[in-house]
């Protein structure tokens, strides 16, 4: 079994690695540069600053991986007499220019006669830079701050602003590398973090990952103590303190803060992009199954008769009728009632807000549960085991709910943790007609966007919730059959 799941988990992760990359090589190379400025106001502002908007644009075509820039100053840097190679056409530059083009760079020139140079990186190369930067491990090496030579560097165990203790780090860029609070699940850390890169161009200069992972709507204020021994009413994360550089600090930070983690991270009263997803998503799906398990199962007990034609007809209903216009069909009904057609109306704090988004998402699952859990159900009925039950006298109440559904709800069962897990996808039309600001309609967004970095993110994320899932219903049917057992060499038996 431990050979098995090992060789699953690899398999796993180069499968995963393998659909990134292919995405990875999609966007970068079959979308055009040009397409990624699209929606970007701050170029209307340079027009007619034609050195402006090339520093511009390069400087964020290399943050966003596409290629390396340089300018004739990072050139000179490498130049014995930088103030003489800094001169427009002087000899410095030019040899510099001549070894930098062997090596693939382009070099054009600003209007004062000055040079930068732009390198694209190769197919490989830019799978290769995705995953060499994708784990970042915080270090008393991280920060490097010109103003602050005297940094201690060291990593230590400390009672935080609330007197629990938590390992900390000076010169690392988080000041809490592990810590504890009351939110779930009560163990944090900031030692080890996923990059997936910046937001462009919406949400422009944030992490990706920041950005369906924070908090939404009003912030959220409470009363702490800071480290000065100030007391003050704040949104401040106090444990997502980053390193400031000190130029940047101010009398506030320093009335605040004994250090230069200054740099707190929001917290927030509504949920992240995912945990709204979640929340609705995982409250459908469990209605979903409460309707369509019990519903299932009797239409097979009564199989020909009429609750079982009904539950044929109800079937044939949600698969005949799109899905989009059920979901606008639902709302309506809901708005009769006196429900809101869109979250926002109430927004999160009022559970009408909920009632409608999930018992749609409940019932456009429904037909297909029903329908599977039915025909599981009736294949088990004809099985000799079930023959052979019938003739020892048992009634068809304890055949079907000791032997048949023992067996039938196992494929069902294979399937709960993807369902439970892909939650976090949302669902893009639900989430689009009733206004939720969840997830998933983040992925069409992005492309409509250019959002590279967006989309590389959330393809990860999907990609690896799905592989990972179908682990999880392999080893759980191990658990509900114990017959079933899993192999490296056969799969399962």
């Amino acid at each position: 079994m431990k050979q098995y799941i090992l060789g699953r988990v690899i398999r796993s992760v180069l499968s995963v690695m393998a659909v990134v990359s292919i995405v990875i090589l999609m966007v970068y190379l079959m979308i055009p540069q040009s397409k990624v400025f699209k929606n970007d106001s701050i170029l209307i502002k340079l027009a007619g600053k034609p050195d402006e908007i090339a520093v511009y644009k390069n400087t964020k075509l290399e943050d966003l991986g596409y290629l390396d820039f340089v300018q004739q100053q990072d050139l000179c840097r490498l130049s014995e007499d930088y103030d003489r190679c800094m001169e427009a056409g002087s000899a410095a530059s030019q040899e510099l220019k001549a070894e930098y083009e062997k090596k693939g760079y382009v070099f054009e020139e600003f209007t004062n006669g000055l040079l930068y140079a732009t390198r694209s990186y190769l197919p490989h190369e830019l799978v290769l830079n995705f995953f060499a930067n994708f784990i970042q491990i915080d270090s008393p090496n991280q920060v490097i701050d010109d103003d602050n030579p005297d940094l201690e560097r060291k990593i230590y165990i400390e009672k935080d602003y609330n007197g629990v203790p938590a390992i900390q780090c000076s010169g690392c860029n988080y000041q809490y590398l592990v810590y504890f609070d009351s939110s779930f699940p009560f163990i944090h850390q900031n030692w080890i973090t996923l990059n997936f890169g910046i937001s462009y161009p919406t949400y422009s200069g944030l992490d990706t990952w920041d950005v369906i992972s924070s908090g939404q709507g009003e912030l959220d204020t409470r009363e702490v103590v800071y480290e000065t021994g100030q007391t003050g009413t704040t949104a401040m994360n106090l444990h997502a303190c980053q390193y400031k550089p000190s130029a940047t600090i101010d009398h506030l930070d320093q009335n605040k803060f004994n250090s230069n983690y200054a740099n707190c991270a929001n917290n927030y009263k509504s949920p992240s992009m995912i945990n709204m997803s979640y929340i609705i998503g995982g409250l459908g799906l469990l209605l979903a199954y409460l309707i369509s398990i019990p519903a299932g199962i009797y239409m097979a007990r009564k199989k020909d008769q009429w609750p079982d034609k009904l539950g044929t007809v109800y079937i044939n209903f949600m698969i005949a009728v799109p899905s989009l216009a059920f979901i606008f069909f639902a709302r309506q009904i809901g708005y009769a009632l006196g429900l809101p057609d869109k979250f926002p109306q109430y927004g999160f704090t009022d559970l009408r807000s909920y009632v409608m988004p999930v018992i749609v998402l409940a019932l456009l699952s429904t037909a297909s549960l029903m329908i599977w859990t039915r025909r599981y159900m009736v294949d088990q009925s004809n099985s000799d085991y079930v023959k052979f039950a019938k003739a020892k006298g048992l009634s068809q109440k304890e055949i079907f709910n000791r032997h048949i559904l023992r067996n039938a709800i196992i494929p069902i069962v294979q399937g709960i943790p993807s369902s439970i897990i892909l939650c976090i996808s949302g669902s893009v039309i639900t989430e689009s007609v009733f206004s939720i600001p969840g997830m998933g309609k983040m992925l069409p967004d992005a492309i409509k966007a250019n959002n590279i970095s967006m989309v590389i993110t959330l393809t990860f994320i999907f990609t690896a919730l799905s592989v990972f899932a179908l682990l999880i219903g392999d080893l759980l049917i191990t658990k509900i059959d114990p017959r079933i057992k899993l192999s490296s060499k056969g799969g399962s038996r």
